[in-house]
């Protein structure tokens, strides 16, 4: 369990729209980070605020940090009628290769449309961008969830995509590291070993991860390198002290993709362990069963100094946002996207 001074380094989901008494006993004494929220958990804007309003409150941490995965396309939480229907990033690689400014320009309002709903209902980090390469062959877990299959084009409108969300007030997540693009299996399900030299995953796919790696959190993936390490690069402290923070040279805070994938070996407890111990800084675990969150809290420990630091530094690059005239952007996003 988490050491009282600090948080727990850990970020979990909840069970449902409200927070139960028992959720709020074991958050209270697991003292997580933050939390991440999920299609289960939202109704309606009103009803959203009030349940990161009390995750908030059972820590007793106001700045508490709250997630979600709000990418568009088939990766949505916040879904209409309440919210809007964002288009998936593969939309934007489309009109990036008939006109590349266009596409930047459309991809920063498009995040920056998003930041709005999310902060509306206080969420503070979003899990974009995701940095993978959509290449040929590979299996579709990523496919249209990325910007293409071009390194330059990816690094660029995942940096677009990255303002637009910190121009509203949001954090930027970047995912999946070091690079999810090339697996044959979805991770959700089984371990994705990628068979590529070394040399050709630092000029494809560790690319768009390298020229973001000023972002200030990041994500890894549960895939392994089999020219790097045998283990997946959530627990790989090769992938993590090498390839992330050496030669990508990401400084943010780091955390593990969900740990209840399938992808990973043993118990959670000891994927939270092992995780920790690679390198990661903070553990993701999304179900909000709470026989698994005890489980996971009983092996996490405190956030490290370093991290704590990290999760100022994220903050501090968290401004006010800047005005934005909603439905003007709207129609700007679709009047580019038209053309493409």
């Amino acid at each position: 369990m988490s050491d009282p001074s600090r948080p727990s380094a850990v970020i979990y989901g909840v069970s449902g729209t409200v927070l139960t008494e028992a959720e709020r006993r074991f958050f209270a004494r697991a003292n997580p980070l933050g939390f991440i929220v999920f299609l289960r958990n939202l109704e309606t804007p009103e009803q959203t605020r009030a349940l990161v309003q009390a995750m908030r409150e059972s820590v007793g941490r106001a700045d508490a940090p709250v997630l979600v995965d709000q990418e568009g396309g088939r990766v949505t939480r916040f879904k209409p009628p309440h919210w809007r229907k964002a288009p998936a990033a593969g939309r934007f690689a489309t009109l990036a290769s008939k006109n590349p400014n266009e596409a930047a320009e459309a991809t920063r309002l498009n995040a920056r449309l998003i930041a709005a709903e999310l902060l509306d209902v206080g969420v503070t980090v979003n899990c974009l961008p995701v940095l993978d390469l959509a290449l040929a062959g590979a299996h579709n877990v990523i496919g249209d969830r990325a910007f293409g299959g071009d390194p330059k084009t990816v690094a660029a409108l995942g940096r677009a995509q990255a303002d637009g969300l910190l121009d509203g007030g949001v954090l930027p997540v970047m995912k999946h590291m070091p690079g999810h693009g090339r697996s044959l299996v979805d991770s959700h399900e089984k371990l994705p070993h990628v068979d590529v030299d070394l040399k050709t995953l630092e000029a494809t796919d560790f690319v768009p991860f390298k020229a973001l790696a000023s972002l200030p959190w990041g994500m890894t993936c549960h895939v392994v390198y089999t020219a790097i390490d045998a283990r997946p690069a959530t627990l790989s402290p090769t992938v993590i002290d090498r390839i992330i923070r050496g030669h990508i040279g990401f400084k943010g805070l780091l955390s593990t993709d969900d740990i209840g994938m399938g992808a990973l070996p043993g118990s959670l407890g000891e994927r939270t362990r092992a995780s920790l111990a690679a390198g990661c800084e903070v553990v993701l675990h999304c179900t909000g069963v709470m026989a698994e969150m005890e489980e996971v809290a009983a092996s996490a420990s405190p956030l490290t100094e370093a991290a704590m630091a990290r999760v100022a530094e994220g903050e501090r690059r968290r401004h006010p946002p800047k005005p934005i005239d909603f439905s003007a952007a709207s129609a700007r996003v679709d009047q580019l996207l038209a053309a493409a």
